[in-house]
C-alpha cells in the first residue's frame, strides 16, 4: 500500500522563530504556527477554533525564515508529519506531532510580511505559481516576487523627459 504525508497550513507564527545550529553545523529553525478555522454553530453564531501546530524548518530555508519572519506574521507552509516520542525528566513517556517544512511562501503586503515569495532548498527563485523557489531576495533588492494570487501590479507614474540642454552627468553625479 502506498503512503502519502503531506500537509499545507496557512497561518500566523505564535512567536519569533528560533535558529540554532547543530554540530553538524546544519541549521534548525522552530516556531509555532497558529491556524484559525471559523465557522457558524447551527444557531448561527460564528465559532472559532484555534490549533497551534510546532514546526521546524531545516537548512537555509530556516535561515531565511529566521531572517524575515517575526511574531504574528503569515506563512503558508508545506510539509510532513513528524512524530516524536522521549522520556521526559519525571520517567514519563512524552510524544509529539510537528510539522516539517519542505517549501513555504511568505505572504502579506511587503510592509506587513514580505510580498509571496515561494522557497524550497533548491536555490532558486520562483514566484508562488510553481513549486521551485528559492530563498527570499534581500529587500535591497525591491522585495519579494509577486505571486500569481498577489493581484495586479501597481503601476508607477512616467519618468520625467530627459534634459537634454544640460551637460552629461560627470563621475561624481552617476547614481550607481
Amino acid at each position: 500500500m502506498a503512503n502519502f504525508n503531506r500537509v499545507i497550513l496557512l497561518g500566523n507564527l505564535t512567536r519569533d522563530p528560533e535558529l540554532r545550529y547543530l554540530p553538524s553545523n546544519a541549521a534548525v529553525c522552530e516556531f509555532g504556527l497558529a491556524v484559525n478555522r471559523r465557522w457558524r454553530d447551527k444557531d448561527g453564531n460564528q465559532q472559532d477554533e484555534v490549533c497551534f501546530v510546532d514546526v521546524s524548518a531545516w537548512g537555509r530555508q530556516g535561515e531565511t525564515i529566521h531572517q524575515y519572519m517575526t511574531k504574528g506574521r503569515p506563512i503558508l507552509i508545506e510539509g510532513r508529519l513528524k512524530y516524536d516520542t522521549w522520556t521526559a525528566q519525571d520517567g514519563v513517556k512524552r510524544s509529539k506531532l510537528s510539522v516539517v517544512v519542505e517549501n513555504f511562501t511568505f505572504v502579506g503586503d511587503r510592509g506587513a510580511g514580505g510580498g509571496q515569495e515561494r522557497a524550497n532548498g533548491g536555490g532558486e527563485q520562483g514566484g508562488y505559481g510553481g513549486y521551485g523557489g528559492g530563498s527570499a531576495p534581500p529587500p535591497a533588492r525591491g522585495g519579494y516576487n509577486r505571486g500569481a494570487d498577489a493581484g495586479p501590479p501597481q503601476r508607477s507614474a512616467p519618468a520625467p523627459a530627459a534634459d537634454y540642454d544640460s551637460p552629461p552627468p560627470t563621475g561624481d553625479q552617476i547614481p550607481f
